[in-house]
């Protein structure tokens, strides 16, 4: 494989919305998505009222790349080979004497045994990506409320979980104006919502005048996909896209067969017709990505057009696009945001702030003092050894099925469309495919190896 990746050389440019194309506020959105899914539990199926209170140091929890055992109400925390790193009994973490003894220094249990799929079953869930982070630190208190007041070991609350995601986020829930997330999110979009800046909007424009074929493919549903593109982009966002995907429910976009998944036209947000193909450009819902690729074949006139998908989520975007599909990928990863000195980059704009009163969330793509680093972590060696370093299963994928990894789409947009990226791959170094610069937890130790 080439040791360089060029936008220049491809033929058709897909991105994801939520925190990709659209960057969220993160210390006011995470209480937000946190508070939609806290206030249903206690409110309809009767949890603790101490779940409504959270404290700014309360978000130290949450990191992404944690699993949940559904189960036995435990996060972990991963090596590249699956043994596991760190643990917590809800928010409680786990003595390194309690860990050794409970995971044994072997992978775990529900390890799916090299970096493939983002495994989620009735077991365990991975966290990857800001829309689940504020649930991961709720489940966590859900866990200790649980075990400190009815003394359980085992835990069944995930089905409420469920209910909280249907009963919010559902897909008529934005028209129906159900639950907390959409009516807040419509009543003031520029408190959880950064517009696009503007070398971004110039470059989507240039690389359609590059005859680059753009798509929007996103599992949100088209009415809110419409509501945060107007506000970002502008009321003629349309004009940038020649295909946009609408409740894609990723990752069976990308692994579903075309017979599982087809494309439905829309009207007026409402699904109307299943489709035996996609013949044209335009707007639509569902769909997969073989009849995708089909009509690119015909936009582009060539037999192997190459697409590019640019995503947040290893689960959702990264990992089936690369797999299913054999896209470039490019890796949204906000923990790159101003890591070199240790502080989280400006996550608002200064005529924001002081708009918004209250103690504020802690960014979600800051360090965890509880977690540590998202990239590497210790692993305590036998007596009278020293700890080794080791990277995270989270970082392995990233550099299995990234092409590269960016901050933002910002970090980009002001480079000729034939930069020349350096890659992740097997003949370049574990850090050559962050751009503009590989964390510094990498950088002082490129010479890790892979455990």
């Amino acid at each position: 494989m080439a040791q360089h990746f060029s936008l220049a050389a491809c033929d058709a440019v897909g991105f994801d919305l939520d925190h990709t194309l659209c960057r969220y506020n993160l210390p006011e959105s995470a209480p937000l998505i946190y508070n939609s899914f806290a206030q249903f539990l206690v409110k309809e199926k009767g949890y603790d009222k101490e779940l409504l209170t959270v404290t700014p140091e309360d978000w130290d929890f949450c990191c992404k790349g944690l699993a949940l055992d559904l189960e036995e109400g435990n996060f972990i925390k991963l090596a590249d080979d699956g043994t596991v790193l760190r643990a917590s009994h809800g928010t409680r973490m786990t003595a390194p004497e309690a860990l050794a003894h409970q995971y044994g220094g072997k992978p775990w249990k529900h390890f799916p045994g090299d970096v493939g799929p983002a495994g989620r079953s009735g077991k365990y869930y991975f966290y990857d990506n800001y829309f689940d982070l504020p649930g991961a630190l709720l489940c966590a208190r859900v866990v200790d409320s649980l075990t400190k007041n009815n003394g359980q070991k085992t835990f069944d609350f995930w089905k409420d979980i469920v209910a909280g995601i249907q009963h919010n986020y559902k897909m008529s829930a934005f028209k129906e104006n159900c639950g907390i997330y959409f009516p807040e999110i419509k009543r003031d979009p520029g408190r959880y919502v950064h517009t696009c800046p503007e070398p971004v909007k110039k470059w989507l424009r240039q690389l359609k005048s590059a005859g680059k074929v753009l798509l929007l493919i996103t599992s949100s549903h088209s009415d809110y996909c419409r509501l945060l593109c107007e506000h970002i982009l502008g009321n003629d966002f349309t004009d940038l896209f020649d295909i946009v995907i609408t409740n894609a429910l990723k990752p069976g976009f990308f692994s579903h067969l075309p017979s599982q998944r087809p494309f439905w036209t829309l009207e007026n947000d409402e699904e109307q017709e299943a489709l035996p193909s996609l013949e044209k450009p335009g707007w639509y819902s569902q769909g997969n990505a073989v009849h995708l690729y089909e009509l690119l074949k015909k936009m582009t006139g060539r037999d192997e057009p190459k697409v590019v998908y640019f995503g947040d989520s290893m689960h959702s975007d990264i990992f089936p696009a690369r797999h299913y599909s054999n896209w470039e990928t490019v890796l949204i990863l906000e923990e790159l945001r101003g890591d070199r000195d240790g502080k989280p980059e400006e996550s608002e704009p200064l005529e924001k702030k002081g708009k918004y009163e209250g103690p504020k969330a802690k960014p979600l793509n800051t360090l965890s003092k509880k977690w540590g680093s998202f990239f590497i972590d210790s692993v305590s060696g036998l007596e009278n050894t020293e700890d080794s370093l080791v990277y995270t299963w989270s970082c392995k994928r990233i550099s299995t099925y990234s092409t590269i990894a960016i901050p933002s789409i910002e970090a980009i947009a002001e480079l000729p469309l034939d930069y020349k990226f350096s890659r992740f791959s097997s003949s370049n170094s574990k850090t050559a495919g962050y751009y503009p610069k590989p964390p510094l937890i990498l950088s002082n130790n490129e010479t890790l190896t892979t455990k």
